[in-house]
């Protein structure tokens, strides 16, 4: 059974078209990961940072144009819980990026295929 050259070259033409997008979300993806970690190995300096301090320091937080103060340690465990959705957010990421990256490879894949049996 062949198939045609015209529905050949549609096929390969809608595979390089999602190879393509693909291509692009890899590139967001990635930007957004760097992000992340960014804002993680930020995270990690200001929760040495409170943890340095005593506990009957104080703290203040920053809320819209104010300042609101709170113990050391209510920082400290909120700071946490903000590492933990960042590397949540962060493996989640990865995990699309392992999807994107093997959609673009099969699509590639499938393109070669494809001019193999022409």
């Amino acid at each position: 059974m062949s198939i045609s050259n015209e529905a050949l070259q549609k096929l390969a033409l809608e595979i390089e078209s999602q190879a393509i997008a693909a291509q692009q979300q890899i590139g967001m993806v990635r930007t957004q990961i760097a992000a992340k970690q960014r804002e993680q190995r930020l995270l990690r300096l200001t929760i040495g940072e409170v943890q340095s301090f005593s506990s009957n320091s104080v703290v203040y937080e920053g809320v819209g144009k104010m300042f609101v103060s709170l113990p050391p340690n209510t920082l400290h465990e909120k700071l946490q819980r903000q590492m933990q959705d960042l590397e949540g957010d962060v493996d989640r990421l990865n995990q699309r990026l392992l999807y994107l990256e093997t959609t673009h490879k099969n699509s590639r894949e499938h393109i070669d295929q494809i001019l193999r049996t022409r």
